[in-house]
């Protein structure tokens, strides 16, 4: 532990810190562009902060220009990255690399938030046995803590509120909490529960029993949140991925902004959800990317991305509205060598000039596909997401749709009732139990009007009395083709056979002659519903092929006339977009987009052009941005955009 003085120096540092501050930093739900540096400490580390200086930090504000910087504290395995006086700090701490970018970051008003882990600390456990989430099988979990337990008051919390006040903090992104927690089978739960405790779907209570842990979990966050907020009534916080997919409920929590880090192979295709999803929750958010390919998704390990890789992820985000951020790794000892800030600098400089026309801005509803809270906790093992294949539903469509070129938005179940007379058209994936709320708000707005377009087994038996189908069966794996222009769409999986009138045929085989219904449109009430009885997201999103999307545009388009059509690749994806009173369509380039381990990274997206935008209600003057540049609009209301490298906007006026 650290003697007297040197807890005095350190105090001392960080007050120089705040006093030499220039200017305010930004609140976070001001903020739009970010760096986060985590490094996990432990006790192998020999260099921590050995290379951090002043100069450096300096260079890289200079150069990046971000609005905060998320910097390593405390990671998964528990140590402090600074030398505390509460709990075990890493070994081989050389300097104390929060104090120099607290005092950097301070003169340049910059936000500061720490990077922290909060269920998951292996550490903790190690030394309180007492405090570790108790696996089905009565074994102590070798990482998570229970949230039943006394870690949050006796070790959490403390640790926050030094490092809050010492280097005047601005903020904490808490890692390792709604995907790491899990349900806890201590005695605690069990007293708090009652005995005995279900293990397995099967046994009485599993749904009653996942949702009590949810609810301690939510205690546990409002409790620290309460707590800090109270201490330090400035300090933002944010839990990793609540309120996202992950935790797709109707914010509640004490929590200031909402985050999230994607990654993986096809991160566009995770980023396109996500930031969807986000975008309608009504609270300041943003996306990290990863600025390396991580290790387990190929051979050799991390790969750095390119900028323009970096680019292509940010567009996605900056298209829905939301803050942007990159997260990457220093070196052990903290360096940041100078061709990683350059690649940061020049995401940034992309970032920025794009924010006037993109931060913040709100959607024009166009197409909306309902995300399903209620199938995800219902027909899962887990608490919270990330759920895997169980949301490629909701993914297998937003990307056929972006693909067909429409303005594609999510609808959490807990919102659609509010919002779905807004929408032109609303697709309704094959989850598996949206239940009788949800579907009564559907049935609602159909035949209000409204255009649905419904798919899956179980939804087929929801809908089928309205749409006046008949159900032949239960329903049942299939192998399913759909004929397509060039060839067929492979679309096996559970589908539920009916009596319709056919829109569309599925084929057993090859042979596109003797089929079954793939599709039935009927009229209900003022609107329409469109039924496919199958598993056309998921389909889709297992391979992304050609006939498949064709299939969903052909499906659409019998419902829905779009505001604009893009004569274009099916690599570009749109979003239409206001904000301060301007109609923006947002136009970004997948092409050559990462997917696979063996191709972690690419330095190059090949330029689409030239594109062409027919708008169904001509707009009076279009100007491309950033270029700043007027394009003519034609009579029939055709805007063609010469080129588009990685991420362009329409800005039109009516």
């Amino acid at each position: 532990m650290l003697s007297r003085r040197d807890l005095a120096r350190l105090a001392a540092l960080a007050s120089l810190a705040s006093a030499v501050a220039q200017k305010k930093p930004l609140r976070r739900s001001e903020c739009f562009l970010g760096m986060h540096f985590d490094l996990h400490p432990n006790d192998k580390d020999t260099a921590l902060g050995r290379d951090v200086t002043e100069e450096m930090v300096e260079a890289f504000l200079a150069r990046v220009k971000p609005d905060y910087v998320q910097y390593d504290c405390k990671g998964h395995v528990g140590y402090l990255g600074y030398p505390s006086a509460v709990s075990k700090p890493a070994s081989g701490i050389v300097n104390d690399s929060l104090a120099l970018w607290r005092k950097v970051t301070a003169k340049h008003g910059v936000g500061l938030f720490i990077h922290f882990s909060g269920v998951w600390d292996t550490l903790a456990v190690a030394e309180h046995p007492e405090w570790a989430r108790i696996t089905p099988d009565g074994k102590r979990d070798p990482n998570n803590t229970s949230v039943f337990s006394p870690y949050v008051d006796q070790r959490m919390i403390p640790q926050l509120k030094e490092a809050a006040s010492r280097y005047d903090l601005d903020g904490v992104w808490v890692d390792g909490e709604c995907w790491s927690v899990q349900p806890d089978y201590s005695g605690a739960a069990a007293k708090a529960f009652g005995s005995p405790l279900p293990k397995t779907p099967a046994d009485p209570r599993w749904q009653e029993f996942l949702e009590f842990n949810r609810q301690r979990f939510r205690d546990y966050v409002r409790h620290y949140a309460d707590e800090i907020h109270r201490f330090r009534p400035g300090f933002q916080i944010a839990s990793n991925w609540l309120y996202s997919t992950y935790v797709p409920e109707r914010p509640d929590l004490p929590v200031d902004f909402v985050s999230g880090d994607f990654l993986g192979n096809a991160s566009i295709s995770s980023a396109r959800l996500e930031a969807r999803y986000l975008a309608q929750i009504g609270m300041p958010w943003d996306l990290m990317a990863w600025g390396f390919q991580w290790g387990r998704n190929n051979a050799v390990g991390n790969v750095h991305k390119s900028a323009v890789a970096l680019q292509q992820e940010a567009s996605v985000v900056l298209a829905q509205g939301g803050g942007f951020q990159v997260y990457y790794q220093p070196t052990r000892a903290g360096k940041l060598d100078r061709r990683l800030i350059e690649v940061m600098g020049k995401v940034g400089d992309f970032c920025r000039a794009r924010q006037a026309v993109s931060h913040k801005s709100d959607c024009i509803p166009q197409v909306g596909v309902l995300f399903s809270k209620r199938t995800l906790y219902r027909t899962t093992k887990k608490m919270f997401g990330g759920w895997g294949a169980a949301v490629n539903p909701a993914r297998g469509f937003i990307d056929a749709l972006v693909e067909s070129g429409y303005s594609v938005d999510v609808i959490p179940d807990w919102k659609l009732s509010e919002i779905a007379e807004g929408y032109p058209l609303i697709v309704v994936p094959e989850w598996a139990d949206i239940g009788e709320e949800t579907r009564d708000a559907l049935v609602h707005y159909v035949r209000q009007g409204g255009s649905t377009l419904v798919a899956g087994a179980a939804n087929a038996g929801l809908f089928a009395s309205l749409a006046g189908v008949t159900l032949r069966g239960a329903p049942a794996q299939a192998n399913a083709f759909i004929a397509g222009e060039e060839s067929f769409g492979n679309v096996t999986g559970i589908w539920q056979d009916i009596e319709a009138e056919a829109l569309e045929q599925r084929y057993p085989t090859f042979d596109a002659r003797d089929g079954a219904v793939a599709a039935t449109l009927s009229t209900v009430g003022k609107g329409r519903l469109l039924l496919v009885p199958g598993p056309l997201g998921t389909a889709f999103a297992a391979t992304h092929a050609p006939e498949v999307r064709r299939f969903v545009a052909r499906l659409a388009a019998r419902l829905f006339t779009p505001a604009y059509r893009i004569q274009g690749p099916p690599v570009l994806e749109s979003a239409l977009r206001r904000k301060n009173g301007k109609t923006l369509l947002h136009l970004a380039n997948a092409s050559a987009m990462q997917v696979a381990g063996d191709y972690s990274t690419s330095d190059y997206v090949p330029p689409v052009g030239p594109v062409t935008v027919t708008f169904a209600k001509p707009p009076k003057r279009a100007m491309l941005l950033p270029e700043n540049r007027e394009l003519p609009v034609t009579p029939g209301g055709s805007v063609t955009i010469p080129s588009i490298d990685i991420h362009a906007v329409l800005s039109l006026d009516a």
